[in-house]
């Protein structure tokens, strides 16, 4: 009776050039998937493709510009601010229509670059997080992690009971169901009602669609809060960097040690 053998699976050397480029806080691994599938990633004069892996001696180009890695344990450090973001800017690098954007508002870093957690539409304020850090974007951003945002949200008139229940249970949208998590007035008159509502999901204009399923105008909405991180109380346009115990409150959420403890 003889036996055969089989040869083991060659081990992978290297980590993948998306969390490779995540870590360095070049971009959210999402980002990066995009730059690969665009041809605008170049691994020692090749262009990647989405399986490659690196060991640390490579040379890395991003639409021609040398990616620089964190050479010591200090430069690891990764930033992490919030930024209260005024309606009428967009939540994009820049944009074809000159429109101003929220990265013009924000710092220069020494390494890598301003990742936005998330995105706020062109007519809603409120608190975006950003980071130099890919990994803590990529976690925040990713369902599974079921972060919770809340928003405080203008109407045009008061819900009646029968609206709070849809809202609730479930509003069928073009990408699937949506409910909030938690809705409630918290003040206004009969023509301006102000609610504060909570889901875990960042769908695109998911609130304002929800809304506009039941015949309902949002006036002004604004994001107040985005997992254990609030706004607080700060000018419009202005940012501030978390200090070490809101970094450290901000990745135990998703499960990763801070870097400062």
């Amino acid at each position: 009776m003889s036996s055969r053998s089989t040869n083991p699976k060659p081990e992978l050397k290297g980590a993948r050039v998306q969390k490779v480029l995540a870590n360095a806080g070049f971009a959210s691994r999402r980002e990066i998937d995009r730059l690969i599938l665009a041809g605008r990633i170049v691994i020692d004069g090749r262009t990647a493709v989405p399986g490659d892996r690196l060991l640390g001696e490579e040379k890395v180009l991003v639409d021609g510009k040398r990616v620089k890695f964190p050479s010591t344990e200090t430069e690891t450090l990764a930033d992490v601010l919030i930024y209260n973001k005024p309606a009428g800017e967009i939540t994009a690098r820049r944009d074809p229509e000159g429109r101003a954007t929220v990265f013009e508002s924000l710092p220069k870093v020494s390494r890598g670059r301003w990742i936005a957690i998330g995105r706020l539409d062109i007519q809603t304020s409120g608190l975006l997080l950003f980071t130099t850090d890919g990994e803590l974007a990529h976690r925040l951003m990713h369902p599974s992690f079921e972060i919770e945002r809340e928003y405080a949200v203008r109407l045009r008139g008061r819900l009646s009971e029968a609206q709070l229940d849809k809202l609730r249970n479930g509003i069928a949208l073009e990408d699937g169901m949506a409910r909030f998590d938690k809705i409630e007035l918290v003040g206004g008159g009969n023509t301006n009602c102000w609610y504060e509502v909570r889901l875990s999901e960042g769908r695109n204009r998911e609130i304002r669609r929800m809304f506009e399923a039941i015949d309902i105008t949002v006036s002004r909405l604004t994001r107040i809060r985005y997992g254990p991180v609030d706004l607080g109380r700060m000018a419009r346009g202005g940012y501030r960097f978390l200090n070490n115990r809101e970094r450290a409150t901000l990745y135990r959420a998703v499960g990763i040690q801070s870097p400062a403890g």
